[in-house]
């Protein structure tokens, strides 16, 4: 049987990877998680009630691009957190944003660009969708550095023009996942007008948007307001996992212009999968409602105080701006995780399994990945492990 050779270099997804590393090893202490940015918080605890109250939908085919009620209760949050105006035309209710993520790139990249190879940039470390949805479309994944020295966002202005001359999408993602960094107004209007001026989509993956330390980060949307942008320049991307703790509700919402919202909504036609009816009711009124995104952001913003505290004074220790990872600084990743497994029970993602290697090196071998969303005190315990076993020895 032959496959597809576009994939035949890719590696195995992070988790499996992270599992034929440290499953060999018996755990050190008890065993503690902070690989997965799975939220742990409470959601709402009013979505078991509508949830009940809706259970009649499950017999009806849900509508494939968003209950309408569901798309007002979006472009209302949208209107109610960014000050821009956005009609249900152009929104669709996503199973996900990894969902969103991929296919958006199906449906709308290019078969070529300027009469050569699509190129799809993204940032170094990365979600590892963005690469897949590359290679899917037939297109060059390029991968541009996010490190310290361009504030942990990509800088795609230095890239060749000749490179973004072929680029039909950018990924972003804002707050950054892993480093936590925040795309300011300025940084969002300089890469509008790089995309303006090299012909190419925004892919603004907005999904840790509502967990920060201060002011809420800037969104693209309120840049595209701004500058006047073509709305079609720019596909955003969000979520309930991380802003309501309800990543098995698997919701979320593309938003674009509406030529670009037409024809995705064509592809979930034929290929996607809709949210079920009743997890749209739920998620029309999770929308709506500010009151437990505010409870999520302060047990956060704890736990921020808790890593400023604990790590504060480690050499290179960054704390994140927004989201719930910390990017901590090690020698190399897979060697830090394995010690910190066998040695405590604490398990932590490896930073290469985020990167890809570069011709200055890879940007991620030198950091781990730790998701701070268990309980506060399983943080706290987590964090003091991780400074006794990596750092106070050095």
């Amino acid at each position: 049987m032959v496959y597809p050779e576009r994939f035949s270099n890719l590696p195995a997804y992070a988790f499996p990877r992270l599992r034929s590393l440290l499953d060999p090893h018996e755990a050190g202490g008890e065993p503690l998680a902070m690989t997965i940015g799975e939220p742990q918080h409470p959601f709402p605890a009013f979505v078991g009630d509508i949830l009940a109250e809706n259970l009649s939908g499950f017999a009806k085919y849900p509508p494939n691009d968003g209950a309408p009620e569901l798309l007002a209760a979006i472009t209302g949050w949208l209107q109610r957190r960014y000050s821009v105006t956005v009609t249900p035309d152009r929104v669709m209710a996503l199973n996900g944003t990894r969902e969103g993520l991929y296919n958006a790139a199906m449906a709308l990249c290019p078969e070529t660009k300027n009469g050569k190879q699509p190129v799809v940039l993204t940032p170094n470390p990365f979600y590892q969708v963005y690469a897949v949805a590359a290679l899917s479309v037939g297109a060059e994944p390029v991968f541009v550095p996010a490190t310290a020295q361009s504030g942990h966002l990509p800088d795609f202005a230095r890239l060749a023009p000749d490179v973004l001359d072929r680029t039909a999408i950018a990924y972003v993602c804002s707050p950054a996942n892993p480093q936590g960094a925040i795309a300011s107004r300025a940084y969002w209007g300089a890469l509008l007008e790089l995309a303006e001026k090299h012909d190419f989509r925004v892919f603004a993956d907005e999904c840790y948007s509502e967990i920060y330390r201060d002011a809420p980060p800037p969104g693209i949307l309120e840049a595209v307001a701004d500058t006047g942008a073509d709305p079609e320049r720019v596909v955003v991307f969000h979520s309930l996992s991380k802003r309501s703790n309800l990543p098995g509700l698997r919701s979320g919402f593309v938003a674009s212009g509406p030529e670009n919202i037409r024809r995705i909504r064509q592809l979930r036609a034929y290929a996607g999968a809709p949210l079920p009816l009743p997890l749209q009711r739920v998620a029309e009124r999770v929308w709506s409602d500010e009151e437990h995104v505010e409870e999520n952001r302060t047990l956060y913003r704890e736990k921020y105080a808790l890593a400023d505290k604990i790590l504060g004074d480690v050499p290179g220790y960054e704390g994140p701006e927004a989201g719930f990872f910390l990017w901590l600084p090690v020698e190399d990743s897979e060697a830090a995780a394995l010690k910190l497994w066998t040695e405590t029970g604490v398990r932590v993602l490896p930073g290469k399994y985020l990167s890809r290697p570069g011709p200055d090196g890879d940007p991620g071998n030198g950091f781990i990945r730790v998701a701070m969303v268990a309980p506060k005190q399983d943080v706290e315990r987590g964090l003091i492990q991780i400074r006794a076993c990596l750092y106070d020895r050095a």
